[in-house]
């Protein structure tokens, strides 16, 4: 039940409503440009995935073409998404398992993020927000970890993959989101006379996915031989549902009346899965958009994210913003800055408050990305170990300096395939130096598997015979 619309609430800090997908690709909704159609296929309707409600926040707010995350993989990226610090900084460079278990100790990962450290929580607890964590945790839980609670969260319910209040579901139950969206709705009705911060982690679309029947009919037409249910009806149903929920929560928000007093931004955790993961061949579909990788990549696919925000009054209409290089690890500094609160010392992001309420900008900051393990399918996609973007330029390449791929992604064909590192040594060995010497700042309890290289077989651009027939 909503309540009657809110009373002005001007020069108030916002409110800020954090809703993050699990495995959504960057062109896995309609306004990133999602299409599958065939000149080959007559079915009506065309193969696009239906998203009119995150199509309509795009419209209402501001859309971000350039927007990565930390790691292309989830405990790490929300490591970095809650904290501001490289999650590789944390220990946290793969996906935990509970604390103690083999499966850390193994990877060499942190048991949890460290309670202590500044992050969005109780960041904003401590300027005076409401603050509730509805969802998937997954930086930490089991047996010795803390609870979810002691990261400055007043109110939590965990989906899975977390301890503390549960919703005692299981994590692919069709109507999870639903339960999550309820939860953030009444947290709102209850804190609308303060400033509130939610986080709403949705399961969508994590492997394995169960969509209800009716979201299924939607995509009827997509059924093989009328009748056999494809991998691809089953991913776009999961991501309609999803959309349908979260155009419940963006309606709620007007409904109370705090569209211009509330941030919602949505996003992913990382590019979309493989379908060579055996628990996901059923529908894992997802697409990374032009870019080459999916999860596990540090190529665009895999780190690259859509990044939508709504902020009625304040953020531009409608924009999209092909300039700015976003972050995950920019999110901390940035709402504390819109939140007039304190931004906390060491944090690896920059504030971009500026682009969330303007035009774009240029980053002043590097960015860094490391992946310590082999790769999954295709070898097409599976990257070096190391990536440093810095301005148009992205570097990948190997600590023992092998496997140097350069890209110029200001290129607008440019999707990671024709390697310019021959053209321009001079920006190889400057990028190398700056990432290496990252990397020798961080823990590494655990090297990469393959400690004398990728062993990644192509080292020089493919042709295009070759992207269509690699498949080991």
């Amino acid at each position: 039940m909503i309540a009657n619309p809110s009373p002005d609430h001007a020069g108030r800090p916002p409110n800020v409503i954090f809703v993050l997908a699990d495995d959504l690709g960057w062109g896995d909704l309609g306004c990133y440009g999602h299409d599958v159609s065939s000149p080959d296929l007559v079915e009506s309707p065309p193969n696009r995935v239906m998203t009119p409600c995150l199509d309509r926040m795009a419209a209402e707010g501001k859309l971000f073409t350039r927007a990565y995350v930390n790691a292309p993989m989830c405990s790490p990226a929300r490591a970095g998404l809650m904290t501001g610090v490289h999650p590789s900084r944390q220990g946290i460079h793969f996906w935990q398992n509970g604390a103690g278990s083999r499966h850390n100790r193994h990877f060499g990962l942190a048991d949890y993020v460290e309670p202590g450290l500044p992050n969005l929580a109780n960041t904003l607890r401590d300027a005076g927000y409401a603050t509730a964590h509805f969802g998937k945790w997954h930086i930490g839980f089991g047996e010795g970890a803390p609870k979810v609670a002691d990261y400055g969260f007043d109110e939590v319910k965990v989906l899975t993959q977390g301890n503390g209040p549960s919703y005692g579901i299981r994590a692919n139950h069709p109507r999870g989101t639903e339960y999550l969206v309820d939860d953030t709705i009444e947290f709102m009705n209850r804190h609308r006379g303060r400033p509130f911060f939610a986080n709403v982690w949705l399961r969508d679309v994590h492997a394995a996915l169960d969509p209800t029947p009716a979201s299924l009919a939607r995509y009827r037409h997509l059924m093989s031989e009328g009748k056999f249910v494809t991998a691809m009806q089953v991913y776009f149903a999961a991501i309609t549902e999803m959309d349908a929920q979260i155009g419940r929560l963006l309606d709620a928000v007007d409904d109370l009346g705090l569209g211009e007093d509330t941030i919602v931004m949505f996003s992913s955790d990382n590019g979309p899965e493989d379908i060579y993961i055996p628990h996901a061949g059923h529908h894992a579909v997802g697409l990374p958009g032009p870019f080459r990788g999916r999860k596990r990549s540090l190529y665009d696919g895999g780190v690259r994210v859509p990044f939508i925000l709504r902020w009625k009054g304040h953020t531009p209409v409608g924009q999209v913003d092909d300039e700015t290089v976003l972050c995950g690890t920019d999110l901390l500094p940035t709402l504390a800055s819109l939140a007039d609160a304190a931004i906390p010392g060491g944090l690896d992001g920059e504030d971009m408050s500026d682009a969330f309420i303007g035009r774009g900008r240029r980053r002043e900051t590097d960015l860094f990305w490391e992946w310590r393990y082999e790769g999954v399918g295709q070898r097409l996609n599976q990257s070096p170990a190391l990536a440093v973007l810095s301005g148009e330029w992205k570097l990948l390449f190997d600590p023992d300096r092998q496997a140097f791929e350069l890209y110029h992604l200001g290129d607008r064909d440019d999707c990671e395939l024709h390697s310019k590192h021959e053209a321009y040594p001079h920006v190889v060995e400057a990028l190398a130096e700056s990432a290496l010497a990252w990397q020798k700042t961080l823990p590494m309890d655990k090297p990469r598997d393959l400690a004398s290289g990728s062993g990644y077989a192509w080292p020089q651009p493919l042709t295009m015979t070759e992207e269509h027939i690699l498949n080991d």
